[in-house]
């Protein structure tokens, strides 16, 4: 008699036999019927993540959970659809001559979401940023079943990533929750329940013997894991971290199908050098606080490398700023497993650590910029931040000093800062960033941005092996379903006049949360206005 878990991935394999077979047309239907459901489950879900991770669900601050959930998801829907139904098509985007796309703003009212930003998604040089997939789902393939490991920080990564692959490979997806937020089984469920009767998706609990029973499983053809290296090594290579090497050196496996991954990485904050007004150097000190503080700093793309010029002659003075902002910021509960492990093994390297509330954020400065410096080379998956300089004073020299150093000496490559005031110039930027060795590049803004906007990609800068896989290969998110994707970027500007949501003390982000959950799953007028007045009066 087989058991539930088999019959899952049976019930699995032949929703992705008919699956292969619907038109476009018809699988943007499917994904609008998730709006309804998903919004119906998202007070209940918000609640229970509030619950997990210590927020009183009536406060501002649950507004986090709102937004990095099922406002999150509830967009990539929106936006999944409208492509499929071809309202985004590649040959209104696509810069040949720069070998690039502008995805976003791609409606009107996105202009006025995010002012002022600008996204751009940069192809392989041998690449033409195609959409194949969008016009014919079939060319795709008869599909197949994928195991997703499920990730247990940000808890809109778990569907969204089933639902990539569901439309760029055909698979439908058995996904395994992380134990840190198998809580909202029930409610993915609830969200998702037009595709699990389909067989499309489904969402189950357990250990890690649960997981190593679902990705060797026959029927599963393909792996996604969200993560860490580690995690990755011992998917892949082997399950006990001491023979982990050994298996590497010799080349055998114990998972022999395709992988697919997104995993963390040291995120590296450029602070460009120039003339900073005070306020400037006030305002960027909390945006980086902000970045940091989100979520409790339990997320893939938190600041990690602060990265200055050490001849900048206003260094000190925002050094002096950002730990200013950083003993302002509110405690949280540390929810998430390892943390205390975590923390102690960067104050034991550290004796110039500097610790701000009750052991709840650290800043490290002046940490070296080289391959064997534990800071350079180990995320802390925690509220640690620290900082290293190069020997510059200007922005090009900073710029041509700094990129290649942290390309060769920061692990990892998912996602990475550049906060530069407007007088460096554009064309200056660009030289830059096109010798940056990292899928996601934020200009003036943070990573998660880029995470969440959904016109983007999200995934590692392309090259990884499995031997070195630090970040990851592969993308998801893409909701405009473009390949032969290398990086994405986000131009923002260096003051917004419209506060970034994940600034410190947002007073009025539970009613942002929720009012953009409204508006995504349908869009107009009056439900942007809804949103933009507690967006724009905090």
């Amino acid at each position: 008699m087989p058991s539930l878990l088999q019959e899952l991935v049976e019930t699995a394999a032949q929703g992705a036999r008919e699956w292969a077979a619907v038109a476009a047309a018809d699988r943007a239907a499917l994904l609008r019927e998730c709006m309804p459901s998903l919004q119906a489950a998202s007070a209940e879900w918000v609640r229970m993540s509030c619950e997990a991770k210590g927020i009183d669900p009536n406060s501002a601050l649950a507004g986090e959970e709102w937004i990095s959930g099922p406002a999150v998801i509830m967009r990539h829907l929106r936006l999944y659809a409208e492509t499929l139904e071809g309202k985004h098509a590649v040959e209104d985007l696509y810069r040949p001559e720069e070998n690039c796309a502008q995805v976003y703003p791609s409606a009107y009212l996105d202009t006025f979401l995010f002012p002022g930003c600008k996204g751009e998604i940069n192809f392989h040089a041998d690449g033409i940023g195609s959409q194949r997939a969008v016009q014919q789902p079939q060319s795709l393939g008869e599909g197949g079943v994928a195991a997703v490991l499920g990730a247990g920080n940000i808890n809109s990564i778990p569907p969204l990533d089933a639902i990539y692959l569901l439309l760029t490979r055909n698979l439908a997806s058995i996904v395994k929750l992380n134990p840190v937020n198998d809580y909202l089984q029930r409610h993915y469920q609830r969200a998702f329940a037009p595709l699990m009767e389909r067989g499309l998706v489904q969402f189950i609990c357990g250990d890690h013997h649960v997981a190593a029973e679902l990705i060797h499983n026959p029927l599963v053809s393909h792996v996604h894991l969200t993560g860490s290296e580690q995690t990755y090594d011992a998917v892949v290579w082997n399950g006990d971290t001491s023979k982990v090497e050994a298996a590497k050196y010799s080349g055998i496996k114990q998972l022999d199908k395709p992988v697919t991954a997104e995993l963390g990485a040291v995120t590296p904050v450029f602070v460009v050098p120039g003339a900073w007004s005070r306020a400037d150097l006030k305002w960027q000190a909390r945006h980086i606080a902000g970045m940091l503080a989100h979520n409790t700093s339990f997320n893939c793309n938190a600041p990690k490398l602060l990265v200055t010029a050490r001849h900048w002659k206003q260094r000190e003075q925002f050094m002096t700023q950002l730990r200013a902002a950083m003993k302002e910021l509110a405690p949280r509960r540390q929810w998430y497993p390892g943390v205390q492990q975590r923390w102690q093994a960067f104050a034991d390297r550290y004796s110039q650590a500097e610790v701000f509330g009750d052991r709840q954020w650290m800043l490290i400065p002046d940490v070296a910029l080289r391959v064997d410096e534990y800071a350079c080379q180990v995320e802390a998956f925690c509220g640690i931040l620290a900082e290293t300089s190069v020997a510059a004073k200007h922005p090009e020299e900073f710029l041509r000093i700094a990129i290649p150093a942290v390309n060769q000496n920061v692990r990892g490559s998912l996602s990475c800062v550049i906060l530069a005031p407007g007088h460096v110039q554009r064309s200056v930027l660009r030289l830059a960033i096109a010798d940056l060795n990292y899928g996601a590049v934020a200009v003036n803004t943070w990573g998660g941005a880029v995470f969440g906007l959904g016109q983007t990609s999200w995934g590692a800068f392309p090259g990884h092996t499995a031997t070195d896989i630090q970040s990851g290969n592969g993308e998801v998110h893409n909701c405009l379903l473009l390949e032969d994707v290398q990086k994405s970027i986000l131009w923002a500007p260096f003051r917004p006049w419209m506060r970034p949501m994940y600034l410190p003390g947002h007073r009025r982000l539970a009613s942002v949360g929720k009012a953009w959950v409204n508006f995504e799953a349908k869009p107009s007028l009056l439900r942007f206005l809804k949103l933009a007045i507690p967006a724009m009066f905090p």
